[in-house]
């Protein structure tokens, strides 16, 4: 008998069944998010909560940061697989609030840039998808980019809070460029390099990117509306 073979047969099937569990999990956790914001849509507080998120926007900011650091050490748990869905579940839902002030604003200016938006996310992240599944290409190298590029967009954003101005269309496209490689990274890393049961933790990391990416890409379609 082959051993090699059969350990390989055996990995490949567990990698198969991963790569099901994480994606199914992300479209679980898409679902709920969309769910969850077309709930907070129909509230009669949404605007008042999107105003008030808006005028203290430093302290969203820092709370957000705390509850995706908080969502993600328990999704990386090896403890008990409830506390790995239990932070999945509090970073969609971070998620839903963070973005409702922007998706409400276009909501009321642009309604049809939601939708566009949505298209245009979904058909990135395929497309970014598609070439991590047809080049077979390790994108684990990007890490170092990407951990660059948000700390320069970190202190690009702190800086606009800091002194007043708005950061353009021209920072929303390149925020669509770094989360463009966070999705080949952590793609990537879906692949090759995550534990076989650690399929929460990667469904976290492709909807956090796909997230801001949607983010951005409604963020850049405002601006340009606007002009």
């Amino acid at each position: 008998m082959n051993y090699a073979s059969a350990y390989d047969t055996v990995n490949t099937q567990d990698r198969t069944t991963f790569i099901q569990r994480t994606y199914g999990h992300l479209a679980l956790a898409l679902g709920a998010f969309v769910g969850l914001e077309y709930w907070l849509l129909q509230q009669p507080w949404a605007l008042k909560l999107a105003g008030s998120m808006t005028g203290h926007w430093w302290m969203v900011l820092i709370a957000f940061v705390g509850v995706s650091w908080l969502a993600n050490w328990w999704a990386h748990s090896d403890t008990a697989p409830g506390v790995q869905y239990l932070g999945l579940g509090l970073y969609v839902v971070a998620e839903a609030f963070i973005l409702l002030p922007l998706i409400l604003f276009a909501q009321m200016k642009a309604p049809d840039t939601l939708v566009t938006a949505g298209y245009i996310t979904g058909g990135l992240f395929a497309g970014l998808t598609a070439v991590v599944l047809l080049t077979g290409k390790d994108f684990s190298f990007l890490r170092i980019f990407l951990m660059v590029g948000g700390f320069v967009a970190l202190g690009l954003i702190v800086t606009a809070m800091l002194f007043g101005f708005t950061l353009g269309w021209m920072f929303s496209a390149a925020m669509i460029v770094l989360c463009s490689g966070s999705i080949l990274y952590n793609t990537s890393n879906v692949m090759r390099h995550y534990g076989v049961n650690q399929y929460v933790a990667a469904s976290l990391a492709l909807f956090a990117s796909i997230a801001t990416l949607f983010y951005y890409v409604l963020r850049l379609l405002l601006a340009f509306r606007s002009n």
